[in-house]
């Protein structure tokens, strides 16, 4: 381990006790996060029947499909992880830059703020009003307020980082500090809009056309690439080598990650649009750099596995650290399936199907979700000042039974996906499609219908996890018989 790997992760842990850290907003954003997982992850699940059953759109205009969806995917991005996302960057920042969050009062109005932006996006969503563009955003009036949130989320941060007593910034910042830049542009771009007036909710978008989708996917791949993936991987760098109480396993190839990582993803939109309007030389260079960026990626993943290094016997005692390698293998594959998809002879068979949904829960749910549980399960033993969690043997639970719901949804949805781009595409000897529309639903029907379970084995999962953070919360501690092999576990203070 070189010095600047061992001063880089003995940061978070000298003299804690002579700082005052403002703990409580990180308390705060770790209740909201789970609060808002299980809203979002009901509302995917409810898509999810609907899809399989139409009867459960109910008759009711806001219940339908076309505003459940929106909820859905903004509940569990925006609402669940950009508030683990925030708590978690207050609490690395702080640790890692050994100084108190800057600003004072500054980092509840951003929290608060926050969850009003969320509450106004739902609210929108339900009474059908957005900007009707590829993710649904919300209205002019809640992008203009979610601006003003993030640019004071960005000054709390990098002041932090401005006031630090330790000279070196670890790489988790760098994470972090580049998905905080980068979606305060993609949000602005993105989401340029004329209102009609200012008392109204409607808007005139900037964009039209191809330049519009254009614009979408360079937001929306991007969004992937470093609100889902950059400011995660700040997450991992931070949580898995303090979980597993090691060095990250090369300090050299976390910064080739970062630089590599950040350079390559903002080209990688155009892979979206292949076979489109969109001009060929644009999605041969989007494909180009996705396929790119399997090498920093994979760089990432074999970085945090490595990290494990000395340590491997951890993962038969200890749930939470198997939550978050297991998390960090759903990301190796992700983002191998992502490149492989970006090929246009691929991409011709997987666009538009099934295929694309079970690759993006595969992050979503493996990467996104399991580093999150993984991470919230290290903090709030911490935050609480408890000796360990409520049930270890619950955490154990949770990631069997999320694990399991995880492989039916995907397996689901790659088969659904490929059957339906053969069926797409299959043509009879006079040259005529051989398969209706309908008859390609309906051949979706039983994949569907394990989708569904899938997903209502990981929101039974996440319950377990709030059951066992609120018993862990109130001081209990369930009386079992340690895991084979697991050590006694020390005073959450000694190991903070």
């Amino acid at each position: 381990m070189n010095h600047v790997n061992a001063q880089a992760m003995t940061a978070s842990t000298a003299n804690p006790s002579q700082i005052d850290y403002n703990e409580d907003i990180v308390k705060a954003g770790v209740i909201a996060a789970m609060v808002w997982s299980l809203a979002g992850m009901a509302a995917g699940l409810l898509a999810a029947l609907q899809l399989a059953w139409p009867a459960f759109n109910l008759d009711l205009p806001w219940l339908s499909f076309g505003r459940i969806r929106p909820i859905h995917t903004s509940g569990v991005i925006f609402a669940f992880g950009g508030n683990v996302l925030m708590a978690t960057s207050f609490y690395v920042v702080q640790r890692t830059c050994r100084a108190r969050l800057f600003g004072g009062d500054l980092g509840w109005v951003v929290f608060w703020g926050y969850q009003l932006f969320l509450l106004m996006a739902v609210a929108g969503y339900l009474m059908g009003v957005t900007q009707s563009k590829e993710y649904a955003e919300p209205e002019w009036y809640v992008d203009l307020w979610l601006t003003i949130v993030w640019v004071l989320y960005a000054i709390v941060f990098f002041g932090t980082l401005a006031i630090r007593r330790e000279p070196h910034i670890y790489v988790a910042n760098w994470f972090y500090a580049a998905f905080i830049i980068t979606i305060a542009l993609l949000h602005i771009i993105n989401n340029l809009a004329v209102p009609v007036s200012f008392t109204g909710a409607k808007s005139y978008v900037v964009w039209a056309g191809v330049q519009d989708a254009m614009t979408q996917w360079w937001y929306g791949h991007n969004a992937v690439g470093f609100f889902l993936t950059a400011g995660f991987l700040g997450m991992m760098y931070y949580f898995v080598p303090k979980q597993a109480d090691r060095p990250v396993y090369s300090y050299r190839l976390s910064i080739v990650h970062f630089w590599s990582l950040i350079f390559l993803y903002i080209w990688a939109g155009p892979h979206h649009l292949h076979y489109t309007a969109l001009p060929d030389w644009a999605q041969t260079l989007g494909m180009t750099f996705s396929i790119m960026l399997w090498m920093p990626s994979w760089g990432g993943m074999i970085n945090g596995v490595m990290t494990l290094s000395g340590a491997w016997e951890k993962l038969r005692t200890d749930p939470v650290l198997r939550l978050m390698v297991v998390a960090i293998a759903f990301y190796g594959m992700s983002t191998f399936e992502g490149p492989v998809m970006s090929i246009k002879a691929v991409n011709a068979l997987s666009h538009y199907t099934d295929w694309t949904v079970g690759h993006v829960h595969s992050g979503a749910l493996g990467w996104v979700g399991f580093i999150s549980f993984g991470s919230i399960y290290y903090l709030v033993p911490k935050l609480w000042k408890r000796p360990r969690l409520y049930s270890i043997r619950l955490v154990d639970m949770h990631l069997w039974v999320a694990t399991i719901g995880i492989v039916l949804y995907i397996t689901a949805m790659w088969i659904s996906g490929i059957l339906q781009g053969l069926m797409w595409r299959a043509y009879d000897k006079l040259g005529f499609l051989q398969y209706s529309f309908v008859e390609t639903v309906e051949a979706m029907h039983p994949f569907y219908v394990i989708r569904a379970l899938g997903g209502g084995l990981y929101i039974f999962g996440a319950l377990v996890m709030c059951w066992n953070l609120w018993q862990t919360a109130h001081g209990r501690l369930r009386d079992e018989r340690p895991m084979l092999g697991a050590p006694t576990a020390a005073p959450a203070a000694s190991r903070a």
